[in-house]
């Protein structure tokens, strides 16, 4: 990871963790936290808020609206 990637906030509600990690882990960080801790339930995601924003950039920048 480079000093400049971006970095994505990812909550956890069931262990009441919160982490920043880099765009390019991002899927397999969630992925491996899930597996190891949570039996492979999706339980760590994205911080919902960011999801929204970041979803709507993609959606505008794509022209779906």
């Amino acid at each position: 990871m480079s000093d400049d990637e971006p970095t994505v906030p990812v909550h956890c509600p069931e262990c009441g963790s919160e982490s920043q990690v880099p765009l390019s882990e991002l899927a397999d960080a969630v992925e491996r936290h899930n597996e190891n801790l949570h039996d492979g339930d999706d339980v760590a995601r994205v911080d919902p808020a960011v999801r929204d924003r970041l979803t709507d950039m993609v959606v505008e920048d794509l022209g779906l609206l």
